[in-house]
């Protein structure tokens, strides 16, 4: 059992933003998208970037304005479950930078569920209208 524990953890840290210059080139290369509970930034990573895999990475942004650490860390573990059951909606090489609300503390789970899978459906269709354009060129 403590294998595959070790093994999920594995896969869930393959999928998260962890520097600060990848938060950088984010906020940089993509514009500010709002939702009901969250702002979010999308970008598609670079050929030349030292992060090989395929997949899309996920980063959480809860800064102290949201409250205090314990209500923090509940906000970005409520997101991280959220965004561990929907990620598999997401294709491709991209980095998302997620920015709850103060309001996503309280609200049910199931919603703010529906709710990153509502910005992840978004996101996708945004990449695939992106890339037939990009091929004709």
């Amino acid at each position: 059992m403590s294998n595959h524990c070790c093994r999920e953890l594995s896969m869930a840290l393959t999928f998260r933003l962890r520097k600060h210059a990848d938060y950088q080139r984010v906020y940089q290369a993509s514009r500010k998208q709002f939702s009901k509970q969250m702002t979010y930034f999308v970008a598609a990573r670079p050929a030349d970037s030292p992060y090989t895999e395929r997949t899309p990475r996920i980063g959480l942004t809860v800064g102290k304005v949201m409250g205090k650490a314990v209500d923090r860390n509940r906000i970005k573990r409520r997101m991280r479950e959220a965004v561990r059951r929907n990620i598999a909606t997401l294709e491709g090489p991209i980095d998302v930078v997620l920015h709850p609300r103060r309001s996503v503390i309280d609200l049910d789970f199931a919603v703010l569920d529906r709710e990153v899978s509502q910005v992840f459906s978004a996101i996708r269709k945004a990449s695939h209208k992106q890339q037939p354009s990009s091929a004709s060129s």
